[in-house]
C-alpha cells in the first residue's frame, strides 16, 4: 500500500488516501516461471540436463525438491542464514515460518506475519515443494518495503534472480532471466 497525500485548495488541511500498488507483471512472471519449471521437469524426466538457450548449450543444475513443510522450513532458514544473503538484505534477519496451504494452485507469502505458505502433495503432485518456488517466496520475504513495491515488480524480479543465481546456480538464473525477458518482464 502506498500512502498518497493531497493538499486541499487552502494548503492547510490534508486528504489522505491509501492506494494499492498494481502488480502489473504478475501473470508474466508466473508464465516465465512455468516455462522454467517445465524445462527442469523435462531434464529430470529424461535425464538430459543440457538445453539450448539462444544458441548456447547450457547444463541445468539440479533443483532441490522437498518432502514436507519441515524440510522447506529448514531450507528457508539456511538460505536466510547465508552470509551473502544477510549482507545484501536486512530482512534476512527476520525469521520466516513455513506452513502448509490448503489450496493447490499457488504458494504465497504473508508479509504481515512473515509466513511462507506452500501447498503439499495435492492431486498426485507436489509442484510447489521445489527450490524455484521457495526462492520466489523468499524473494517476497526479503522485500524491504513491501507496502510500497509491486509484489512482482522489477526489484522483486532482480532479487529473485540473485537468489537463484547464488543458490541454484548461474545457469538456472540465465534460463530464468531469458524466460522473464521473453515474457516481457521488466527487471530492476
Amino acid at each position: 500500500m502506498v500512502r498518497v497525500e493531497r493538499l486541499s485548495d487552502d494548503w492547510e488541511s490534508k486528504d489522505v488516501a491509501t492506494v494499492s500498488v498494481r502488480d502489473v507483471q504478475r501473470a508474466k512472471v508466473y508464465d516465465a516461471e512455468q516455462l522454467v519449471r517445465g524445462m527442469f521437469d523435462r531434464a529430470d524426466e529424461h535425464g538430459n540436463r543440457t538445453v539450448e538457450l539462444y544458441g548456447s548449450q547450457i547444463t541445468l543444475p539440479i533443483e532441490r525438491r522437498f518432502a514436507s513443510v519441515e524440510s522447506v522450513q529448514t531450507y528457508a532458514e539456511k538460505v536466510l542464514a547465508l552470509n551473502w544473503v544477510r549482507a545484501q538484505w536486512d530482512r534476512a534477519e527476520v525469521p520466516v515460518r513455513v506452513r502448509s496451504r490448503a489450496g493447490a494452485t499457488a504458494a504465497h507469502y504473508e508479509a504481515a506475519d512473515a509466513v511462507l505458505a506452500v501447498p503439499l502433495h495435492t492431486g498426485g503432485t507436489a509442484w510447489a515443494l521445489r527450490e524455484l518456488v521457495v526462492l520466489h517466496e523468499l524473494a517476497h520475504h526479503l522485500e524491504p518495503a513491501a507496502e510500497k513495491a509491486a509484489p512482482h515488480g522489477p526489484e522483486f524480479c532482480t532479487r529473485y534472480l540473485e537468489l537463484v543465481d547464488g543458490i541454484i546456480g548461474p545457469e538456472a538464473a540465465l534460463v530464468l532471466r531469458g524466460a522473464l525477458l521473453g515474457c516481457g518482464v521488466r527487471l530492476g
